[in-house]
C-alpha cells in the first residue's frame, strides 16, 4: 500500500506542476505530450492524476 500512495504523490506532483504551468504560462503540458485537452490519451491522464488525488487523501488521515 506504501508504494502505491508513493506513486499516486509522484501523479499528483505532476498534476500541480501541470496547474502552475496553465496558470503561470497557459500552457497544458499534459495536453501538449498527449494531443490536447480533447484527445482521450489526456483525458485518461487527467483521470488517472484525479484517482491519485482521491487515493492520497488518506494520507490526511494517517497516524504515522
Amino acid at each position: 500500500m506504501e508504494i502505491l500512495k508513493k506513486i499516486c504523490l509522484v501523479l499528483i506532483i505532476i498534476g500541480a506542476i501541470n496547474w502552475a504551468f496553465v496558470g503561470l504560462f497557459e500552457l497544458d503540458l499534459v495536453a501538449s505530450i498527449f494531443g490536447g485537452s480533447d484527445a482521450m490519451l489526456a483525458k485518461i491522464i487527467y483521470i488517472i492524476i484525479g484517482i491519485a488525488g482521491l487515493i492520497d487523501i488518506s494520507m490526511l488521515f494517517d497516524r504515522d
